[in-house]
């Protein structure tokens, strides 16, 4: 018989004997190994009777103890000597800490962070070392932090960037030095310069590209870089280009407008970038009916309505929405009415692209001004913040005026920020108005320069404060010279005396004229002190008291003694024979500009009115009277702009001789195409013996019209030159009649028109703007002095 275990091909079983033999000795083993095991250990604790620090030098015992939190005697475990090695290195001042138990006394030890002894920076050319030192959180003799500085170097490569140096590197090194100091070093590598090389707009149908780049404050760089403009990218600015894209498209009336997208990608050489802004611009709308509603009866909705100045048809502007708002809440104030808002509700028409607008007068919250507190003017007066306010502790509060006080604060000039915020006071109803201002430099010292074809090159140079000892007052000191022509001038302003909007202001000059093409010199001696005041919303009054002392001199260095008749019976001879003159007068000034809170931004006309009456004392008696009317606006999307101007005087004597010095000489910028005193009444005798007088006389009386277009010429946006086409028409004319009569060789007394039309090139350059004029003369007369090219640039530094 086979076994049947061989036959599955395993050994037969172990005998049950031996299967419990074994067994037994395994659970002895078993029993034996737990035996020998140690019993459970229980948490070690510690417990000190001394404390003893290590490694400090600038850090006081007692405030490393403070840290650790340990006391002498106190049982402390082995995780409460972690969480006070935790809290001592927590604190920031060490760079290591040990903590070590040595039986009953607890030994710490140290390491100190360095002091910084000094910081420099390394490698930079375009931001000066002052600036970066504002940028940084590190300071001399301050503890020194690795994680500090790196953040520091973080911002000073943003800074870089800022200024177009996208590839700005900087590492920051410590040297150390004795006594644990450390020299902090920043080493700068500013990399290339990173332009604009194009700005382009995807999406505009009504505005051109040309035209849109002109608003945007990022430029793009043209081919003539190096010579004209280059602009660099930085980030930040195109969100502020956003928003002034919005701004422009929102006062012409294109409520929808929205910028949907800006893509800026480098260039291939990663050496500039493309920017194209994706616009939606939507359709113009224009204002339908405009209504006045309100619920209170002490309001009259008609009289509110007719103080409005906006009407149907006019192009939609929010600033003329909330011009009108202020305007109306005025009124209110004015009529004593207090708490009054003015809210607007505007209904849209899209069928005829018109909003209707509701100006609704409702009753406010009943909230009132408890102070005004003006923090940060380390310099400016008080009084000179908070007179830009309207408003006065225990007036009703208004946002709107709160914001237009934040406005005129801005303007002023002074402050590089200006905050003005409100919060609740010490109850519901009170408001503190808090503003908070950084000063800023506002005294200059400068120097240019000028240069015009007629008058040659000139130096000036200029002393000024316009925040004279934090009162707000302007101080400027100004000499100015040029070869034929020497001034030197002192001015005075007070911008609110007596603490209400009016301007005082008081001119001292000197100037010496050496007349190259008149046979006659001049000196001028004035004192005229003036007080300008608002007589309407867009309109100014200025009254002056004017004392002048002129001396003229004739000039006939080209004559030989004895003077031949030809000179001595001239109108210069006679007129220099009466040596120094007095003038006293009193006069005004009216002028008034319609874009001061316009509706149009793009159009807006000016006038201005002016008298002045001699004869307070003095030797002469005379009625001088001036006038100018001056318009522009924009056509074709605002790529050409129109100018027209019309401009006048007269001068009637009733006492003494009117003198070349106080007739009228135009020419120059009043009339282009001839010299400044080029046309006009002339003297010209000629006694044929080689002796010829031919001198400008000026005119009582002259009056000029003007035409004028700017266009783009075509040319890269960036290069800042346009072109330009005028029209000019006029004259001067009258004398006295004693000179008329008496003097012989007078001509074009009567009036005489001149036509002068012209090209011109405008060019905004970084010395300055310039502008050239070529001029043809259609109709003159034999003796002017024509001018047919004139160039004219002015720049201060």
């Amino acid at each position: 018989m086979i076994n049947a275990f061989a036959a599955l091909g395993r050994r037969p079983a172990m005998p049950t004997a031996i299967l419990r033999r074994v067994g037994g000795m395994f659970f002895l083993l078993i029993a034996m190994a737990l035996t020998g095991l140690p019993e459970p250990a229980s948490a070690q604790s510690y417990r000190f009777t001394d404390v003893r620090i290590e490694g400090n030098q600038r850090i006081e015992p007692g405030t490393i103890m403070s840290y650790a939190g340990i006391a002498r005697g106190e049982t402390v475990s082995a995780a409460g000597l972690n969480d006070a090695y935790q809290r001592i290195l927590g604190s920031g001042l060490f760079e290591s800490v040990e903590i070590e138990p040595r039986g009953s006394t607890l030994l710490i030890s140290v390491t100190e962070f360095p002091t910084i002894n000094r910081i420099s920076f390394e490698g930079n050319r375009r931001i000066d070392d002052d600036v970066l030192q504002q940028v940084i959180e590190s300071e001399p003799r301050r503890v020194f932090s690795a994680s500090v500085a790196e953040r520091d170097a973080t911002r000073i490569a943003e800074a870089f960037n800022n200024a177009g140096r996208l590839g700005a590197q900087v590492t920051p090194r410590i040297i150390r030095r004795g006594d644990n100091r450390v020299d902090l070093v920043f080493e700068i590598f500013e990399g290339g310069l990173v332009e604009i090389e194009r700005i382009g707009f995807v999406g505009n149908q009504v505005y051109s590209d040309n035209r849109l780049r002109r608003v945007l404050e990022s430029k793009q760089a043209g081919l003539l870089r190096a010579f004209i403009r280059k602009d660099t990218f930085v980030a930040d600015r195109i969100e502020f280009d956003k928003q002034v894209l919005n701004d422009f498209y929102q006062s012409r009336g294109y409520v929808d407008f929205r910028t949907t997208g800006v893509n800026a990608e480098l260039t291939r050489e990663r050496d500039g970038y493309f920017i194209t802004f994706n616009i939606y611009e939507g359709q113009q709308f224009r204002f339908g009916e405009i209504t006045t509603t309100t619920e209170l009866g002490e309001v009259d909705p008609d009289e509110f309505r007719d103080a409005l100045r906006v009407r149907p048809g006019v192009v939609y502007s929010p600033s003329v929405v909330e011009n009108s708002i202020a305007r109306l809440e005025r009124l209110a104030i004015r009529k004593g009415l207090d708490f009054i808002r003015v809210e607007p509700r505007i209904t849209r028409n899209d069928r005829d692209l018109t909003l209707d607008v509701e100006f609704a007068i409702v009753r406010g919250p009943r909230i009132f001004v408890e102070r005004i507190d003006i923090e940060g003017n380390a310099t400016t007066l008080d009084r000179v913040v908070r007179r830009q306010f309207r408003i006065v502790e225990g007036d009703p509060f208004n946002p709107r005026e709160i914001r237009e006080s934040a406005e005129r604060i801005r303007a002023l000039g002074f402050f590089e920020t200006a905050d003005v915020n409100a919060r609740e006071g010490s109850s519901p109803d009170q408001v503190v108005v808090e503003v908070d201002v950084e000063e800023k430099p506002t005294g200059s010292l400068s120097f240019g320069g000028a240069f015009s074809s007629s008058d040659g090159f000139s130096l000036q140079a200029a002393l000024t404060e316009e925040n004279f000892l934090g009162r707000g007052q302007r101080v400027s000191l100004s000499l100015s010279g040029a070869e034929d022509n020497r001034v030197y001038r002192l001015q005075f302003t007070e911008p609110a005396l007596l603490g209400r909007d009016l301007e005082f202001g008081i001119d001292v000059g000197y100037i010496e004229t050496d007349n190259l093409d008149s046979n006659y010199d001049t000196d001028l001696v004035r004192f005229r002190p003036s007080l300008g005041f608002p007589v309407g919303e867009r309109s100014r009054l200025n009254l002056f008291y004017q004392a002048e002392s002129v001396n003229m001199e004739a000039d006939y260095e080209e004559f030989t003694a004895p003077l031949p008749a030809v000179v001595t019976g001239s109108v210069i001879s006679d007129e220099a024979g009466l040596g120094r003159v007095l003038t006293s007068s009193v006069g005004y000034t009216y002028s008034y500009d319609s874009k001061i809170n316009g509706l149009n931004p793009n159009a807006g006309w000016r006038f201005q009115f002016g008298q002045e009456f001699a004869g307070l004392g003095g030797d002469n008696k005379f009625i001088r009277t001036t006038a100018k009317a001056s318009a522009e606006t924009s056509v074709l999307n605002e790529e050409v702009t129109l100018r027209a101007s019309l401009e006048g005087g007269a001068l009637t004597f009733s006492q003494g001789t009117s003198r070349v010095t106080d007739r009228f000489n135009i020419g120059g910028s009043i009339m282009r195409g001839f010299s400044p005193d080029g046309i006009g009444p002339r003297q010209y005798v000629d006694d044929g013996a080689g002796n010829v007088i031919n001198d400008a006389l000026g005119g009582n009386i002259y009056a000029v019209a003007k035409l004028e277009a700017e266009f783009p010429l075509g040319l890269p946006e960036e290069y800042g030159i346009r072109g330009g086409a005028f029209y000019d028409v006029g004259s001067v004319w009258g004398l006295d009649d004693s000179f008329a009569s008496g003097a012989s060789g007078i001509q074009y007394e009567d009036r005489s028109f001149r036509h002068v039309v012209g090209l011109s090139i405008f060019w905004n350059t970084p010395i300055g703007p310039l502008r050239f004029n070529f001029t043809k003369a259609l109709e003159k007369e034999a003796l002017d002095d024509e001018q047919k090219f004139d160039v004219t640039l002015s720049t201060r530094f």
